[in-house]
């Protein structure tokens, strides 16, 4: 079976002087190798092309037999990442807590414990008719959080 770890190093070797960061690498038990890189531009598929020979190099096709996928993190997938989180910053995102509830708004902060969002919510004000929408600043930890994703809106 391959190493998990092996593949790691190999492309972590590749990103060194790129602006690419890893996402993910899994190998399942058949030897099927899945790599997911992220990039605050997006990713290019010249460049997981080049990721993609740059690993094949690494190995003997004689000695093991492989299949190899390299891929972007994908625009509406959970982030898996700090870095992702990072990359979003201003941006609106969706999270859902482990507790069902779901919130949309504007990630304005991170770090490695958890992130900060600007959630419009309505609020009726003492003695008002009706309910107004007020941005509301809301803190997650990451343990609270079972997935957070940049939300795609259609004008």
């Amino acid at each position: 079976m391959i190493d998990k770890k092996f593949v790691e190093n190999i492309v972590n070797e590749w990103l060194a002087d790129k602006d690419y960061f890893l996402v993910e690498v899994s190998v399942s038990a058949d030897d099927c190798i899945v790599v997911t890189i992220d990039h605050a531009e997006g990713v290019w598929i010249e460049d997981c092309a080049e990721l993609s020979r740059f690993i094949e190099k690494h190995f003997d096709r004689e000695q093991e037999d492989f299949e190899l996928e390299v891929g972007s993190a994908g625009l509406g997938q959970p982030f898996r990442v700090l870095k992702q989180y990072e990359i979003h910053i201003g941006k609106m995102v969706e999270t859902q807590t482990r507790d069902g509830h779901r919130y949309q708004g504007q990630l304005v902060a991170v770090d490695e414990a958890g992130f900060d969002m600007e959630v419009e919510q309505k609020v009726k004000p003492e003695g008002a008719k009706r309910a107004k929408r007020v941005l509301v600043g809301m803190h997650f930890t990451f343990d609270e959080v079972a997935y957070t994703k940049y939300l795609i809106k259609a004008k």
